[in-house]
């Protein structure tokens, strides 16, 4: 029997969350979710709207508890500059006895959403180790 586990990738626009994301999750067969997928259409092309990002990271937090509930590994990368951030995954999880892994990517790759410059050193500010 397969047993739900989450791992959270947490770093910088451009650490590399997505790249790590994408091996892990064919390494154990798991689903990846990231708060910018909901702005990708059907082409796969980004197309950002900052007032929808609640939005993004509910439907984010909604596909993991639904896959989480359906027993599976699932590996979620988003920027979480701060702890609270995790908050509500690490709480699901601890009511479910799902097993809860954390990595934090610090390589310094381009933004593939092209992040201002000045929006990532903003959250290299607010960052909590």
């Amino acid at each position: 029997m397969t047993h739900a586990k989450l791992i959270l990738i947490r770093g910088l626009p451009g650490s590399g969350k997505t790249t790590l994301a994408r091996q892990l999750s064919l390494r154990f067969n798991a689903k990846h979710f990231e708060a910018d997928m909901y702005f990708e259409n059907e082409q796969g092309e980004y197309l950002f709207d900052g007032t929808k990002l609640g939005e993004a990271h509910e439907w984010c937090f909604q596909q993991t508890k639904k896959w989480l509930n359906k027993q599976k590994t699932v590996i979620v990368s988003n920027t979480f500059v701060r702890h609270w951030e995790m908050r509500p995954y690490i709480e699901f999880c601890e009511q479910k006895g799902v097993v809860v892994e954390i990595r934090v990517c610090r390589g310094e790759f381009a933004s593939v959403h092209n992040v201002p410059e000045e929006t990532i050193e903003n959250m290299r500010r607010r960052w909590q180790a």
